[in-house]
């Protein structure tokens, strides 16, 4: 068996991961066939790589020395896909994929990046994983990224691409039934929550983590559902459950919508692009920065926000 480009990838993310499971995750593979994979690389060099301890995936003295040459052979290779993207791009006229998490800033984005470039083919790729994202501008499948970073829990950001943040520290609100008690209240307390149960989407990076981080600062241990969104939005409204929500959301007449106290919860916003000369995702950022401050005043609730912490995203004439 030689080894391939596609062999030393997997090598170098079940390194960076330290797990079978997050590895394959990452490569968009199903862990026995990684698991597979990585038996039959160790069989053909005739050693193990990966030491498979309770704890994870930790390089044998072997797979060290393996994945010293096998790293730099992969950012090489992945550099000459995206240079090779671009140039192919250039050549068949301009075009700008964008990708992004879930965001109501997202329809007024693209509506200034359209005006902006009439010719241009502009397309969107939207996926719950931010470092799925950033994986796929690394690797010159998209020219930007608007992604949201879990306060507590950093990004796997690529080495090379460059950072705009937009929001150094957007909090998250509480989205709760109308008749829940503190949804009279125009701020709400965590502990008025302690006995609510709780619904977080697992797949998003971080939300998970961050909420268990804040929920256990506070001391608190509520039960928490797991489940995407559009099924939370139905459960809330009936009482069933509250969860974080943007707070850019917008307004629902069967739904509240609080900030915390203190804002406990927070994510930073940031817009990432390839490396090389940032000039021409100057506007990108513009008319992104344009389109969430629209957004942002926008909602009555995060308007009051804004305009009480003196935020310079609030102008009284919006």
């Amino acid at each position: 068996m030689e080894l391939e480009v596609r062999h030393l990838r997997a090598l170098c993310a079940i390194a960076e991961t330290g797990s079978l499971h997050k590895a394959a995750r990452q490569l968009g593979v199903s862990q026995p066939s990684l698991t597979t994979q990585l038996r039959r690389i160790e069989n053909s060099l005739g050693a193990e790589l990966f030491s498979r301890e309770r704890s994870g995936c930790r390089p044998t003295p072997l797979g060290r020395a393996v994945l010293t040459r096998a790293r730099p052979l992969v950012a090489e290779m992945a550099a000459l896909v995206v240079e090779a993207k671009a140039a192919a791009a250039r050549a068949h006229g301009a075009r700008l994929r964008v990708g992004s998490t879930a965001s109501s800033a997202l329809p007024g984005w693209l509506g200034r990046l359209r005006r902006r470039l009439p010719d241009a083919d502009i397309s969107l790729n939207v996926d719950v994983s931010a470092n799925a994202l950033l994986r796929m501008v690394a690797a010159g499948q998209l020219d930007v990224a608007f992604v949201h970073e879990v306060e507590g829990c950093p990004l796997l950001v690529p080495d090379g691409l460059f950072r705009r943040v937009l929001m150094e520290r957007e909090p998250q609100f509480i989205s709760m039934s109308l008749d829940h008690p503190a949804a009279a209240a125009s701020v709400v307390e965590l502990s008025d929550l302690a006995e609510d149960r709780w619904i977080v989407d697992p797949t998003v990076d971080g939300e998970w983590d961050g909420l268990r981080r804040v929920l256990t600062a506070a001391g608190l241990n509520p039960p928490v559902l797991h489940g995407d969104y559009h099924t939370a939005a139905s459960l809330i409204a009936v009482g069933e459950a509250v969860a974080p929500c943007q707070p850019t959301s917008g307004s629902r007449e069967d739904m509240a919508i609080r900030p915390l106290r203190g804002d406990p919860l927070a994510v930073r916003l940031l817009l990432c692009t390839p490396p090389g000369p940032q000039e021409p995702y100057d506007d990108v950022y513009a008319d992104l920065e344009s389109a969430y401050r629209e957004s942002a005043t926008r909602a009555a609730v995060y308007r009051q926000w804004l305009r009480h912490h003196k935020n310079p995203l609030f102008t009284p004439a919006a």
